[in-house]
């Protein structure tokens, strides 16, 4: 089913549920010419009857570490660019690749290569996960190689990613914190909290410093109390913040993520994967970074310690999950698997939503909310049965 079918002068997507920022359209129709959506149809357009479907946007991952056997924090060009296939397979047609914690020099050099296929557009930017964040939240991060934030080391990395760099993870609260925080905001760089052990004031001063994301909320950070709320309340609360949540009924407990959905709002969420090398591939030994993690019935941990190392999660996963398991509305799970991410990396312009003028990247769902088509930049990735001819 998978293949590189061009879609033709002009094409209407006919008769599915499509979802539009606006809201949903039952009997509705997207119109394809070459790569983009378009407003309106030749008379000699082909029409694909998507009867019992539904066309939503194309997912947008900004914290991924890899997929179909193959690292984005390691592996070469062309390992990256498998891995990037292996989530466009599932319906991800945009992806940050997010690194993990390594010696400096060596990230600087990842940052060049992922720099290159993102000018190529084969990825949207770079996720540095690592290596300034604090020990005692590491999760699957090297101990020996972590460091307190450091301006002038952050800025050394947004330099070698060309323009590249999107978010940061840091520990806010760690010395140097808050000067980084405002320096990468300085340079339009999401300054995002994760793997941290900050207080609830913190970390209201980092999000005043400029951090508006929190890296996997509930996740690498203290939990919930009732006298020391922490971080997860601070987050939860402000406006300025977008939390992430890895759907994948490993890392969160349903009714945490119930919590961020209804404390925060759609709006407010970003679903991720936190994919590793394992995504899509299957159970086994895996590396991520310097780090050996074994994976057994889809869930990663490290070999040494057993911390959960990453996800084996794709996006087509969580979508059906949230939608059926958790009953979200299907149109708060688009906003926060498209629209969120692509507003906060800057490419909503382009994509994250299904309207005229923007890129043709969608994926075609059926009333089980399994995948059934994969569009990506008006070409079919995974064409589904009805527009094979």
């Amino acid at each position: 089913m998978s293949g590189s079918a061009h879609v033709g002068r002009s094409t209407v997507l006919s008769g599915a549920s499509v979802v539009l920022p606006t809201g949903t359209v039952r009997g509705g129709r997207v119109i394809v010419e070459g790569e983009r959506i378009v407003g309106s149809a030749h008379e000699d357009a082909a029409v694909v009857d998507l009867s019992g479907h539904w066309i939503v946007p194309g997912f947008v991952d900004m914290h991924n570490h890899g997929g179909g056997g193959a690292s984005f924090t390691s592996g070469t060009a062309e390992e990256v660019l498998k891995g990037v296939r292996t989530h466009r397979e599932h319906g991800t047609t945009t992806l940050i690749a997010s690194t993990v914690t390594g010696d400096l020099d060596e990230l600087a050099r990842r940052a060049a290569l992922l720099a290159e296929l993102t000018q190529q557009g084969d990825i949207a930017g770079i996720h540095f996960e690592g290596p300034f964040i604090n020990p005692c939240r590491k999760g699957a991060h090297k101990e020996d190689l972590l460091r307190d934030p450091d301006p002038a080391e952050v800025r050394k990395l947004i330099d070698a990613s060309h323009g590249a760099a999107r978010m940061f993870t840091l520990a806010t609260e760690l010395p140097g914190g808050l000067d980084s925080v405002r320096l990468l905001a300085e340079h339009g760089v999401i300054a995002a909290i994760g793997h941290t052990d900050s207080t609830y004031e913190q970390t209201l001063g980092a999000i005043d410093a400029g951090a508006t994301v929190a890296t996997h909320l509930y996740n690498a950070m203290p939990g919930l109390e009732h006298r020391a709320p922490g971080p997860i309340a601070a987050l939860l609360e402000d406006e300025r913040v977008t939390v992430e949540l890895i759907n994948d009924g490993t890392h969160l407990h349903p009714a945490m993520l119930e919590l961020a959905f209804h404390h925060a709002g759609a709006h407010r969420v970003a679903l991720i994967t936190d994919a590793m090398d394992a995504a899509g591939f299957g159970d086994g030994i895996y590396h991520l970074g310097p780090l050996e993690v074994e994976v057994k019935q889809g869930v990663a941990r490290l070999v040494e310690g057993g911390s959960i190392a990453g996800s084996t999660l794709t996006l087509d996963t969580a979508f059906k999950r949230s939608v059926t398991l958790d009953k979200l509305p299907v149109e708060s799970v688009v906003q926060a698997i498209s629209a969120n991410p692509a507003k906060l990396i800057g490419v909503y312009d382009r994509v994250g939503s299904l309207e005229p003028g923007k890129y043709a990247d969608l994926v075609v769902l059926d009333s089980a909310f399994d995948v059934k088509g994969v569009m990506r930049h008006g070409e079919w990735i995974v064409e589904p049965l009805a527009a094979q001819r």
